[in-house]
């Protein structure tokens, strides 16, 4: 069974850093694309970053030099480093990832369960 384990998550002070983590675990044949997401109370849940297998990156713009997504594909672990924090960043966050189930595929996306972020000011 396929699962993706989040970790990191907390209570912080604007101007604070947190990094949260991202495992997969179970049973697939390989990792492609994975990202992080965010959905804060009364809204649509947003696109935080993305990193491809080859680790090209993307952005929010609203996260950009602020955040920095990576991966370790040795560990199946994505990471999000959070600096800067500001209290407009308090959501519930959400890792993703592209899964390949067999070396034929099929490839299915997958979901964590969610870290919640709070900033205070």
């Amino acid at each position: 069974q396929v699962q993706l384990v989040e970790s990191g998550g907390g209570l912080v002070q604007a101007g604070g850093s947190l990094r949260l983590s991202c495992a997969a675990s179970g049973s697939f044949f390989s990792i492609g694309a994975m990202g992080w997401y965010r959905q804060a109370p009364g809204k649509q849940r947003e696109l935080v970053a993305t990193i491809t297998s080859g680790s090209s990156t993307n952005y929010a713009d609203s996260v950009k030099d602020r955040f920095a997504i990576s991966r370790d594909n040795a560990k199946n672990t994505v990471y999000l480093q959070m600096n800067s924090l500001k209290p407009e960043d308090t959501a519930v966050y959400y890792c993703n990832a592209l899964l390949i189930d067999a070396s034929t595929g099929p490839v299915r996306r997958y979901w964590g369960q969610g870290s919640q972020v709070t900033v205070s000011s």
